[in-house]
């Protein structure tokens, strides 16, 4: 997908409305107008998708330090759409999960349910990395509620499906802590990355 990069996105939203404005006063409104019309579509666009989707092509080439950098570009999250609001939370909680951070994980993709993710694929994602945090903790009484919800989702991505195969399975025969195979998936090694490549919400 084309994206502009970030900073120059921004360099034309303040150009292209300061030009517009000193353009208007100086010799009339229809001289401005057409860099201001640039300026403002670019800052709405800015405005309602954020960074999100440069942020995830980051993070799909494990740039992680750098996706949590341009993440924090959207200067003003709770004006994004609502898909995507959901979505920027969960992108830094599949940040925070790749590097470990479990109790940082947690609470962006807490944030992220209650923000409203666009799809059950995305709530799954969500509430799958919930059940891991929780395993990991040895806290098997929430991983097995957390995973009750999780299967009340209608689930289409066929790897998210085969992962809370795998899941399912491994919280069966978990009976004291976390098994390799749980671990392994909380290490990132085998389980779905909420940050990484993956369908955007649909814009509505």
């Amino acid at each position: 997908m084309f994206t502009i990069n970030i900073y120059l996105r921004l360099a034309l939203i303040v150009g292209g409305i300061l030009s517009g404005i000193v353009l208007w006063a100086a010799y009339g409104f229809w001289y401005g107008f057409p860099f201001l019309l640039v300026g403002i579509i670019l800052l709405i666009g800015y405005l309602m998708l954020g960074t999100i989707l440069s942020t995830n092509m980051l993070v799909s080439q494990q740039r992680l330090d750098e996706a949590e950098q341009r993440l924090k570009l959207t200067f003003f999250p709770k004006l994004l759409l609502v898909g995507y609001k959901g979505v920027y939370y969960m992108t830094h909680g599949g940040i925070a999960m790749q590097k470990r951070d479990f109790a940082t994980a947690e609470i962006w993709v807490r944030k992220a349910l209650d923000a409203g993710l666009p799809s059950d694929n995305e709530r799954g994602a969500a509430l799958m990395q919930l059940v891991m945090i929780a395993a990991g903790k040895n806290n098997m009484k929430a991983a097995q509620a957390h995973f009750a919800d999780l299967k009340k989702l209608n689930i289409t991505e066929p790897t998210l499906k085969d992962q809370v195969k795998e899941i399912e399975k491994q919280l069966k025969q978990a009976s004291q802590g976390m098994n390799p195979s749980m671990m392994a998936m909380m290490s990132g090694r085998n389980g779905f990355r909420p940050g990484g490549k993956r369908r955007q919400p649909k814009m509505r």
